[in-house]
């Protein structure tokens, strides 16, 4: 039988597919545009998303990983129920949990929870993943440090819990390939809480020089931001970093089944994340 893929050309999903294919996992990867996707040899690719898959995607398919795809998951998981697939592994986000309090009423959680409510109020086989923060969000100041420019901060001594996204990959790869030994849920997270200026220190290790920074106000931000970002999400993270000063993120982790935590064990320390992806920061 075959495992679909969504999300099979981001920083994830990459990673999942390529584990995939070392176990000898029969795979179909879904990409809008399967002449620029870039996958391992031996790959099906399918042109497709979530919004529009259907028909042969589907054929041969018991398993399937779903991406947090903005809009289309419904009738994907409606469809891929009706052609047979048996099990779904969610890629969903901390934000949901109960243990994360702080992100409850987020945009964020708003839009994981009806991904993961997509998949749950439709069948029992399903393995929900929510990892905490991404620290491929960090890639967000790769332009300044390539440029030699000062990193512009604000709240640099706020603190958040990174998680490589090769983390995530070992764990979907692992909820695929050995569903039984996992619960409903898994809850993944970095392993320590580090301040921005300790991220920044990560970085400028892996990359041997000083980096230098700024630390600017909310006002500051904003205002770098206007061309950028839309002012609902500036004033999410402004208000997530000014929290997380004095309550900083702790590490949240679910009891991993042993193969995973023989991989990753209490998650890769953000100085690795930094390492792997020191040609981002460097040009």
């Amino acid at each position: 039988m075959t495992t679909l893929i969504t999300g099979a050309t981001g920083n994830v999903g990459r990673l999942l597919v390529a584990d995939l294919v070392a176990r000898g996992v029969d795979l179909r990867a879904l990409s809008r545009d399967p002449t620029k996707a870039a996958l391992p040899d031996g790959v099906e690719v399918a042109e497709g998303d979530l919004s529009s898959a259907g028909g042969a995607v589907f054929d041969g398919v018991d398993t399937a990983f779903v991406f947090p795809a903005d809009e289309g998951v419904d009738g994907f998981v409606e469809r891929a129920l009706d052609a047979g697939v048996q099990r779904f592994v969610v890629l969903s986000s901390l934000a949901v949990s109960e243990r994360n309090a702080r992100d409850g009423g987020s945009a964020t959680a708003a839009h994981h929870r009806a991904v993961e409510h997509a998949v749950t109020s439709r069948t029992d086989a399903h393995i929900i993943l929510r990892p905490g923060n991404f620290a491929t969000n960090l890639l967000f100041w790769a332009f300044p440090i390539r440029s030699g420019y000062p990193v512009r901060i604000p709240y640099p001594t706020s603190s958040q819990v990174l998680i490589h996204e090769a983390d995530v990959a070992a764990a979907a790869a692992e909820a695929l390939s050995s569903p039984d030994s996992f619960g409903p849920i898994v809850e993944l997270t970095g392993p320590a809480s580090l301040t921005k200026i300790e991220q920044l220190g990560a970085i400028s290790a892996a990359i041997s020089r000083e980096i230098p920074h700024i630390e600017i106000g909310p006002d500051e931000f904003r205002a770098d931001m206007a061309q950028y970002m839309p002012s609902g999400i500036v004033e999410m993270l402004l208000r997530y970093w000014s929290e997380t000063v004095d309550e900083p993120e702790v590490p949240l982790h679910s009891q991993l089944p042993e193969a995973l935590a023989s991989r990753i064990g209490g998650g890769t320390p953000l100085a690795r994340w930094a390492q792997d992806h020191r040609s981002d920061f460097t040009g």
